[in-house]
């Protein structure tokens, strides 16, 4: 060893003390991981000594790292990666961490969305996590991933061609569902912005400061977000086909359920996530719509796309030719996304 350079255990000796003293719950975790990170090593790897022992340039290294994450920046904006549902995406400032109870989500809308070949459509997609996790478990399925952040899209994107996903998921930067066809999605689903936006100051550090507001608050009430998306999935969703959305839960999910009822979608149901929270709200589009809702949709009062019905298409269907959408297809995609 180096003399005068701290070994591994003095070093994580260290960090996790600075960091217990900060108020990270997952002290010694985080400096581990941390320490990982710079030695370019698995988190047990750390100690097995195969790395050599750390010198000046990684002990410079890895106490710059510990003293931001004792300020409060995440982890895993730190190591650049988070692990969701079997696979690892790329995580920066400009997308919402994964968070484990949305893996419940994924779950859930792999057992609603059937055999065959499907076309889903991500909502929200942040760093694609969803959209990724998906088309890994089901080489089915076809995803086109949506959100309004440029930025976000790039991270999806790369996190899709990373995985080798990018033949089968499309990135598109538009507002909700602007983009998509009628009629021609066999699922959409969605981890929305969902927190009252007075909340905000009260959320720890880590989310409040440094997570995308763009992706966490939709207005005062939370629901910004959420009722114009239960609107106009009715008119991009072929007949019997699910919407599946995160909540914050409780008495939001309640009120989900409610707006689903009141919208027209049946077999309205709700599900727990891994702390038991009941979270998760998914309803399907009646195969044969009401003929009020019917004749709504069709007169464009719900927001309709430009698009004709195509209910055979593949991304290409799903998407309008609209220039106002910037379209970002990922490798392979080629001919799926209408581009005008």
């Amino acid at each position: 060893m180096t003399s005068g350079v701290p070994g591994v255990a003095a070093l994580l000796t260290a960090a996790s003390a600075e960091l217990e003293a900060a108020g990270v719950a997952t002290a010694r975790n985080d400096a581990e991981w941390l320490l990982a990170s710079v030695l370019g090593v698995g988190r047990f790897e750390i100690y097995l000594g195969a790395h050599g022992a750390p010198v000046p340039d990684v002990v410079e290294r890895y106490e710059g790292l510990v003293r931001r994450r004792a300020a409060g920046e995440p982890l895993q904006q730190l190591v650049g990666w988070e692990a969701f549902r079997g696979v690892r995406v790329r995580v920066t400032r400009d997308v919402l961490v994964p968070r484990p109870e949305t893996e419940a989500l994924v779950e859930w809308a792999l057992a609603l969305v059937g055999g065959d070949a499907r076309l889903v459509v991500d909502v929200g997609t942040g760093s694609g996590c969803i959209a990724c996790a998906m088309a890994a478990e089901r080489p089915e399925i076809r995803v086109l991933a949506v959100d309004v952040s440029p930025a976000a899209a790039v991270v999806a994107r790369g996190n899709a061609a990373s995985l080798g996903l990018g033949d089968r998921i499309a990135v598109v930067t538009a507002d909700l569902l602007g983009p998509v066809r009628d009629a021609s999605v066999d699922m959409v689903v969605a981890n929305p912005p969902y927190l009252p936006a007075p909340l905000l100051p009260s959320l720890q550090r880590e989310v409040r400061d440094w997570d995308p507001h763009l992706a966490l608050a939709a207005g005062d009430d939370g629901l910004s977000v959420l009722r114009p998306l239960i609107a106009d999935a009715r008119r991009v969703l072929k007949p019997g086909a699910p919407l599946v959305v995160e909540t914050a839960g409780g008495s939001q999910a309640d009120v989900a359920a409610t707006l689903l009822s009141d919208s027209g979608y049946e077999d309205v149901d709700q599900r727990a996530d891994l702390t038991g929270t009941v979270r998760f709200v998914a309803a399907r589009w009646p195969a044969a719509p009401s003929a009020g809702f019917a004749g709504a949709i069709e007169r464009g009062r719900l927001g309709g796309g430009e698009a004709p019905v195509d209910g055979n298409a593949g991304v290409a269907g799903a998407t309008s030719a609209s220039g106002r959408h910037d379209i970002i297809p990922g490798p392979g995609v080629g001919n799926a996304l209408s581009q005008s």
